[in-house]
């Protein structure tokens, strides 16, 4: 395998019974075999995609000190702005080279949620900011609920095991963007190799080139979907919680080669996070003679926490 299987939601979306299962088959054994799949036919149009790539490349552009008032201390990065070089890997001194901004969750006022998210921050200067990032955020949320749905049924759970932990879930949007680099970096990369912590990551502008995946050899494989596809991978709370049946693969994101150094690159993932009260135990469906328990357990924001901590966000 040396790019990662691509996959149509139309075919989950189908009411015929054989194409719906033949979705739910190629996706369950991709995230089994190495964790990512690139998907078509998801929810966000053209038209979306575009104005929110506008609206983040101008606010990139915005002058430091202008994004510096967004970047709100004692929230852990989890809204607004944070600066070049503050996040790095787990095990990694090195910070990444890049700048994000993060949007979250808008709660339904009837969600019931035992915590409090938040408030997402107003861009002043951008009139449009807000209003094209949410969209964006709804609609990949509505993507993924669909392909939780899908992993449900592979697992063996009623279709929706997911949809009240994903629904109002402490999920994240965030615009990613990588500056040209100026000169040789020290043991610095756009993202240093790692896993991701959530259920399911689904990432817009991974066809601009740079993300890799390391397969179960240890080879690195470039993961270059088609332009209209989103690439989606399972995270560590997925893995976690379905006991390794499913794989939170390691990746990263490389530097170009010297002569792409003075390009940009901006990259979109949307993080799915369940309610923080979500149990990770591993399923019993997952749990069999040759594969036992292999965790202890623990709630999706206990765990959350614990790696925010690790990768440099909240302090200890």
């Amino acid at each position: 395998m040396n790019n990662i299987p691509s996959v149509d939601l139309a075919d989950f979306l189908s009411d015929e019974p054989s194409r719906k299962q033949k979705f739910v088959d190629e996706i369950g054994k991709a995230y089994e075999e190495i964790g990512f799949v690139a998907l078509k036919n998801h929810f966000l149009s053209d038209e979306l995609v575009k104005n929110l790539y506008k609206e983040v490349k101008s606010f990139f552009a915005l002058p430091v000190d202008t994004k510096e008032k967004y970047e709100i201390e004692g929230l852990g990065g989890q809204r607004g702005y944070t600066s070049f070089g503050k996040e790095h890997a787990k095990g990694k001194k090195e910070g990444d080279l890049k700048e994000f901004w993060h949007f979250g969750q808008e709660p339904d006022p009837n969600a019931n949620l035992i915590e409090e998210y938040p408030e997402n921050v107003i861009v002043d200067e951008l009139s449009d900011f807000n209003e094209v990032g949410m969209e964006t955020y709804r609609m990949l949320e509505k993507t993924g609920i669909y392909v939780l749905r899908a992993l449900a049924i592979y697992i063996g759970l009623d279709e929706h095991y997911f949809d009240h932990w994903a629904s109002n879930g402490n999920s994240i949007l965030r615009p990613i963007h990588y500056p040209p680099i100026t000169e040789e970096p020290k043991g610095a990369v756009r993202a240093g190799a790692h896993g991701d912590i959530n259920l399911i990551t689904l990432l817009m502008g991974a066809s601009t080139g740079g993300l890799q995946v390391q397969r179960k050899d240890g080879e690195w494989i470039d993961a270059i979907p088609q332009e209209d596809e989103l690439v989606i991978n399972v995270g560590d709370m997925l893995e976690r919680h379905t006991n390794n049946k499913l794989r939170s693969t390691i990746h990263r994101v490389i530097n170009p080669p010297k002569e792409q150094w003075g390009k940009p690159r901006y990259s979109i993932p949307f993080f799915m996070h369940p309610r923080s009260d979500m149990k990770l135990n591993c399923l019993k469906e997952c749990i069999t003679d040759d594969n036992p328990k292999q965790y202890d357990d623990i709630t999706a924001g206990e765990f959350l926490h614990q790696r925010l901590v690790e990768i440099g966000l909240i302090k200890k």
